[in-house]
């Protein structure tokens, strides 16, 4: 620390100020980190405007992981699974290559959980047709899971989801999109994540 401030730069340039060991520091590696982020609901936001927001006055009071924050934790960050358009919710940040490696090259096998309000009369075999039946991009769609969470909000789980996949299932059931909320990654729920906040995947989570 330099004059009580913790200093992350090797190269930080000290004259006549007070430095001192920060009483919990240890000699080991920065381990790569992983954040999970509450997308808003904002039809223009992209990935590089949402890694604008994590930064340390956005990090969740609740985050449990108890992680110090460092500067290092903001470089390199490489944003896994992207979300449905117009869509808000659970977005993950990581500089871990196997998180990485799992988001990413084993996409068709992790499920993702979304909470979609609509607008519209679902016929009486459209919920049956949104679980399996329905086609996209000329090919037929596996079976999802998809169920009533109450009279205007329907819960998708599927694995390997496209851009735009959620949406054209609804309008082929005559259901119009109002809005749509990722709140599951394999088996890390968003939880009680406020919109706009992050906090750091803890050592025990697993996708």
């Amino acid at each position: 620390m330099v004059d009580g401030q913790v200093v992350e730069e090797p190269q930080f340039m000290v004259t006549q100020q007070k430095v001192e060991l920060h009483p919990e520091a240890s000699l080991v590696p920065v381990e790569p980190v992983t954040i999970l982020f509450h997308q808003p609901p904002d039809a223009n936001m992209n990935a590089d405007s949402a890694q604008q927001l994590i930064r340390a006055d956005t990090r969740a009071a609740d985050d449990p992981s108890g992680i110090h924050i460092l500067k290092q934790h903001f470089v390199r960050l490489m944003q896994c699974t992207p979300l449905e358009k117009n869509a808000g919710g659970l977005l993950v940040f990581t500089q871990d290559w196997r998180v990485a490696r799992k988001l990413i090259d084993d996409a068709a096998t992790v499920e993702q959980e979304y909470i979609v309000e609509v607008a519209g009369e679902l016929p009486p075999d459209g919920l049956k047709l949104l679980n399996h039946g329905l086609s996209f991009n000329g090919r037929a769609l596996p079976p999802i899971k998809v169920s009533w969470q109450n009279e205007t909000r329907l819960r998708f789980a599927l694995k390997g989801a496209q851009p735009g996949q959620i949406a054209h299932m609804c309008k082929s059931v005559g259901l119009q999109v109002l809005a749509m909320k990722r709140i599951r990654i394999g088996r890390v729920a968003m939880a009680k994540l406020q919109p706009g906040l992050w906090r750091y995947l803890m050592p025990h989570e697993r996708f």
